[in-house]
């Protein structure tokens, strides 16, 4: 990385392992694959980590995060909140990851280390079952998803460069491999 210090973050968060639950997970996954960022920016795997998630957070000039949400909006909606719009401490639970998430945003907060702007990127899920890899609908929502954290990294200023050739997706390959072995 030579020295440059990471000012973007992109989280993918959710749990792979309950089906649509891992759509925030897979999306960063995708958008990783598919293109070069500058080196200020890093993509990690949150997955249902919760402190650990602090020191990477710690300090960022952007947030961003890709999770499965609760919007009480029709499954497969795609919903993009920004600063304000997130409750500083979400009094309505809209991720189920949230309490891991808010809680580090308001240690992050009292500590003077919170993120400057804080965007989430979520999709309402449509099955939560004890499944490895998206539903089909969910799968088929995918790439809009991706192209809304593009646009988001668009959007702050942020050059992305298509791969010659995308990064294996680790999560899509085990999901397929669990979808052939129950066929």
């Amino acid at each position: 990385m030579n020295g440059k210090e990471i000012t973007t973050l992109v989280i993918g968060v959710g749990n792979v392992l309950m089906q649509d639950e891992g759509a925030g997970v897979r999306a960063v996954e995708l958008l990783e694959s598919r293109y070069h960022v500058p080196e200020y920016v890093e993509f990690l795997d949150g997955g249902t980590a919760g402190t650990e998630l602090l020191e990477p957070m710690r300090g960022k000039e952007r947030l961003i995060i890709a999770d499965c949400v609760n919007t009480g909006a029709p499954a497969g909606s795609l919903v993009r909140l920004t600063d304000e719009e997130i409750p500083a401490f979400f009094q309505t639970k809209i991720s189920n990851h949230q309490l891991g998430i808010s809680d580090l945003l308001a240690v992050l907060t009292v500590t003077g280390e919170a993120p400057e702007h804080v965007t989430i990127i979520g999709m309402v899920p449509y099955h939560l079952e004890n499944k490895l890899g998206l539903s089909d609908e969910s799968t088929a929502r995918l790439e809009e998803m991706v192209q809304m954290l593009v646009d988001e990294l668009e959007l702050a200023g942020i050059k992305l460069q298509s791969r010659t050739e995308p990064l294996r997706c680790f999560w899509d390959e085990q999901g397929r491999l669990e979808r052939s072995i129950s066929a």
